[in-house]
């Protein structure tokens, strides 16, 4: 049987007109700015004049990745399809895609198969423009940066300290490092420099952990860029650079409004990568789906030890919001991976590779109940190829735990295939929680860290090197050492070895460097070889993209 590709299929797909899913959620005309017939903003202004009782949070995380696929933003978007067909008021919030991945390894950020949002092509793309936006506020920031060096330095800053990169939305490994202001005194401060991709600078997880336009500048003006010969920190607000740069992400600061496949109102705002900022969209977008839903369904990037931790420790903290119940991803094909069995075996039935793997399902789902304390359903995408012998086992390992398991097949069937679990996430959202956190604020850089480590990677500790460990008490000094820590790890196991699979013990995590994250408002803590700045892989997705004589665009996904 031949499979339509996500492109064709949504492609195929009558769109309506933006107009109507604005009143479908509820948003009145005055608040929104339409960019073209199937896409607009929506002015965050909605969200202090609206008196309607915010809707329960959905939160929906996964299992550890692998190549075999999990099927997150499906789910997701699948799960929001199936509460409107049961008859809830439901909206989606979900994080924009960055052209590296899409032109690098096949992969977007719009869903699959017949839960999608749409229209695709543009989300993947250029969409808004707000990248673009973001990009520009931070390269507008390095060059006010440069050019105070350049006019005379009145800060003192030390050129061998800055800590502030350009950046660019693409993967470009041969910007990593390269020396700029080369070519004579006229044309800068010769220096080592470097580039990170877009969806890597602070300036995009500012933008998405910001309540406000006022937030928004606050947050900016504590960006340090750079120190002085006296090691004191230099910040966008001494540069002067705030109210320009404010100036450039004021528009891009207002959520996208666009639609799934079926018609569910979705917001497409922010995208900061897990393994490096805190994988969320935007917190103004998710407070604006809580805002006009009665059920408001988001997801965090890459496995629940990255995404969904960071979404619990620091984006709940920073916007005070309360999740009513999680949904874990899981596939029989990836738990098998986990278990040893080599991608290519993957259709066939293996219950004790199933078995050998199932721990890592199962280590996730203890962390959400057992330390955020959240209630949790496991979601598993069913595959042809999965027996019943193994979804009985998923499902009798689950229970164990007290946690249910419901089937989705959200991809080959759109949200029919998700109302049984979007039956249980209702079901779910009634039953009171204490949510909490994994650490408490006040402990040190170093007790924050650990705690993660230990309670939720079930690793036996942390090894600092002496390079972190200075700059811990560098920054403990400085007073930052108050603020979340957003872990920078290794996205393919629960250690920071991606060749631990499954769920891995007697491990501990190597911290090689730390560097605080100022507007942001968290200590971002280096492991293994996270890179800001990802390659090309050897045949990148782009090349085969194109688009014909109508405007139609092919090969993407």
């Amino acid at each position: 049987m031949a499979y339509l590709s996500d492109i064709e299929i949504a492609q195929a797909t009558e769109m309506k007109p933006i107009t109507e899913i604005a009143k479908v959620a509820g948003v009145d005309e005055k608040y929104m700015e339409q960019y073209g017939k199937y896409k607009a903003k929506v002015d965050y202004a909605l969200l202090n004049e609206s008196e309607r009782k915010n809707g329960k949070l959905i939160l929906v995380t996964a299992i550890t990745p692998t190549p075999a696929g999990e099927g997150k933003t499906t789910t997701t978007i699948g799960l929001s399809d199936g509460l409107r067909r049961i008859g809830k008021n439901v909206v989606v919030a979900l994080r924009e895609p960055s052209l590296g991945p899409v032109f690098g390894v096949k992969g977007g950020a719009a869903g699959g198969g017949y839960a999608q949002v749409v229209p695709m092509e543009d989300i993947n793309l250029h969409f808004t423009g707000d990248f673009h936006a973001i990009g520009a506020a931070n390269n507008l920031l390095a060059a006010m940066l440069d050019n105070h060096i350049y006019q005379g330095n009145k800060l003192g800053i030390d050129p061998r300290r800055i800590t502030w990169k350009r950046c660019v939305d693409m993967n470009d490994r041969q910007l990593r490092f390269v020396v700029d202001g080369v070519g004579g005194r006229v044309n800068g401060t010769p220096r080592e420099d470097g580039f990170d991709i877009t969806v890597a600078s602070e300036i995009m997880a500012v933008f998405c952990l910001a309540n406000s336009i006022d937030d928004l500048k606050a947050r900016l003006s504590r960006i340090v860029v750079a120190y002085t010969y006296d090691e004191k920190p230099v910040t966008a607000g001494d540069l002067n650079a705030v109210g320009a740069m404010a100036a450039l992400l004021k528009d891009a600061l207002k959520p996208n409004l666009v639609q799934t496949l079926e018609g569910t109102p979705a917001f497409v705002h922010g995208g900061p990568f897990a393994n490096i900022a805190h994988g969320c969209n935007s917190v103004i977008a998710t407070k604006m789906a809580m805002k006009l839903g009665d059920y408001a369904v988001t997801e965090a990037g890459f496995g629940a030890d990255l995404g969904a931790e960071k979404f619990l420790d620091i984006k709940c903290r920073y916007a005070g919001l309360n999740p009513d119940a999680v949904v874990m991803v899981a596939t029989v094909r990836a738990l098998k991976m986990h278990g040893g069995m080599p991608k290519t075996e993957l259709g066939s039935e293996n219950l004790s590779a199933l078995e050998a793997g199932i721990p890592n399902l199962l280590r996730h789902v203890s962390n959400i109940k057992n330390v955020y304390k959240l209630p949790c359903v496991v979601a598993v995408n069913r595959f042809p190829t999965d027996t019943d012998a193994e979804i009985n086992l998923v499902i009798e390992k689950c229970k164990a735990l007290g946690v249910n398991v419901v089937l989705s097949t959200v991809w080959a069937d759109g949200g029919k295939g998700g109302m049984a679990l979007a039956e249980e996430v209702v079901r779910l959202c009634e039953e009171k929680n204490d949510f909490s956190f994994s650490y408490e604020l006040d402990a040190t850089i170093e007790k924050k860290i650990e705690a993660i480590v230990t309670r939720v990677y079930g690793g036996d500790g942390v090894i600092f090197a002496p390079a972190a460990k200075k700059e811990i008490d560098r920054l403990t000094a400085l007073g930052f050492d108050k603020m979340p820590v957003c872990m920078a790890k290794t996205q393919y196991s629960f250690s920071d070895d991606m060749t631990k699979l499954g769920a891995p013990t007697g491990f501990t995590v190597t911290v090689r460097q730390v560097k605080v994250s100022a507007g942001a408002g968290f200590i971002v803590a280096l492991t293994g070889d996270i890179m800001t700045m990802p390659g090309l892989p050897k045949v990148p997705a782009a090349e085969k993209i194109d688009v014909d004589s109508n405007g139609k665009i092919s090969g993407l996904f």
